[in-house]
């Protein structure tokens, strides 16, 4: 079975720390000019309205992502160092329905 998203073995570390739940979802990100892109995020909590999001379980972490995101072969990783720890979303262009 094809994972609804991969995550890499640090970031499910730190998942766990932060009680075993991330979000995954589009943030609109807008240009000094003009202009708006929709970048997808990872946040170590789960969401506020869970019935906007499909909710899986992977790797003992419980999974809230946005439909238009799951299986879309992207990867969570994270970076940083001590308390600026974070999450991020890396992986392929979005493809739309």
């Amino acid at each position: 079975m094809k994972h609804v998203i991969e995550i890499d073995s640090d970031a499910i570390d730190f998942i766990k720390q932060q009680g075993s739940a991330v979000t995954v979802r589009l943030s609109p990100r807008h240009g000094c000019c003009g202009g708006l892109a929709n970048l997808a995020v990872a946040e170590a909590q789960s969401p506020n309205a869970t019935q906007h999001y499909q909710h899986h379980v992977q790797e003992n972490i419980s999974i809230y992502i946005a439909p238009e995101l799951a299986h879309q072969g992207l990867r969570i990783g994270v970076e940083g160092w001590w308390k600026f720890r974070h999450l991020y979303v890396d992986g392929t262009v979005i493809q739309s329905k």
